[in-house]
């Protein structure tokens, strides 16, 4: 059963034609499996061109799978590890951080979603104290949950003080392609120049099936990863189906061209709907999520027809996201409908 265009998630989108294609080109014959073939070769020299020669990229199969392992590598059981309150690792990944890594989950308020290097100053009394779980790695989301950007001067000022204070920068970068587009960098001027330590490059929210890469741009932090990845049950024995989508998104410019049509598409879902009096948006709307405070009573009846979720029950703000795939049709017939049960 198909649905009517969906706002809750870009994880609802289609596959894009582009990485269908790369998946049937690799279709033929047989490879050495387990990422030892030819494509996925290809896809880490990619990498490797758009963030630096000295990186280490590892595929995996979802988002959680590469914010855990990469996470556990960086760590050990008796280590923190701080985030906003409305990080993926805090909320949405069913306690697998915790899990895996024995680490303990520290969260800082966060009304934008984004934390600075300041709020983490108060945790630095704990490093040395036996009772106390270690500061290890800071992780940020980018773009945030909140649809907000990190600029490049917030990054690297969070990864000079993680560096001045023996920690990790780790990026959950689940929608880093809207971030970079928003901001309109490169994804090496973004992560690599800014002293990102490890990425979790996302790309099921930009266009390809399934798979993530985990990202070293410390290229000694990687050293043993590989066994850490496969203990996380993240090895992928045919690998070369997800190493090639990866270097579809990333040739011709195909993860831009998604990504910035997506954050468009929600910019003019937002313009439209701030001209509905009952309608109040909540935050910046920087990438492709629109966040807003809606009626209690319209939300059900505009669920009827379309998919989306309640982010806040307790304020009736509600998420919004868009695609690669949403046209300027779909939004104009999302705020029709909008209109109608208001």
């Amino acid at each position: 059963m198909f649905l009517t265009r969906s706002f809750a998630s870009d994880n609802n989108a289609p596959v894009h034609e582009a990485i269908f294609n790369a998946m049937l080109e690799v279709n033929r014959g047989d490879v050495i499996a387990y990422g030892d073939d030819v494509f996925t070769l290809e896809a880490e020299q990619k990498f490797k061109q758009v963030f630096g020669n000295d990186t280490e990229v590892f595929f995996v199969f979802n988002g959680t799978g590469a914010n855990v392992s990469a996470l556990s590598q960086l760590t050990r059981s008796y280590h923190a590890v701080v985030c906003a309150q409305s990080a993926h690792i805090h909320n949405d990944e069913c306690g697998a951080p915790e899990k895996f890594t024995g680490c303990k989950v520290h969260v800082l308020p966060s009304p934008n979603g984004k934390i600075r290097a300041e709020q983490v100053k108060p945790l630095l009394h704990s490093i040395g104290f036996e009772h106390h779980a270690q500061p290890k790695v800071i992780s940020i989301t980018q773009a945030t949950e909140l649809g907000t950007v990190y600029t490049q001067a917030e990054i690297s000022d969070i990864a000079r003080f993680a560096q001045e204070n023996d920690m990790y920068l780790h990026v959950d970068g689940a929608r880093i392609a809207n971030a970079a587009a928003a901001l309109g960098v490169s994804f090496r001027e973004m992560i690599s120049d800014t002293g990102v330590d490890v990425l979790s490059f996302g790309g099921t929210k930009n266009g390809i099936m399934l798979g993530e890469a985990v990202v070293f741009l410390n290229p000694q932090l990687a050293e043993g990863y590989k066994y850490v990845r496969k203990q996380s049950m993240q090895l992928a024995s045919k690998m070369r189906y997800i190493s090639a989508q990866f270097t579809a998104l990333l040739s011709n410019d195909l993860w831009l061209k998604n990504a910035t049509h997506a954050n468009k598409m929600a910019k003019l879902l937002a313009e439209k709907v701030s001209a509905i009096p009952q309608i109040e948006i909540t935050q910046p709307v920087e990438t492709n999520g629109v966040f807003a405070i809606m009626p209690a009573e319209a939300i059900e009846k505009l669920q009827k027809r379309y998919f989306f979720y309640v982010w806040d029950e307790t304020h009736s703000e509600v998420r919004w996201m868009t695609s690669f795939s949403t046209t300027r049709d779909d939004v104009e017939k999302f705020v029709e409908a909008l209109k109608e049960v208001l």
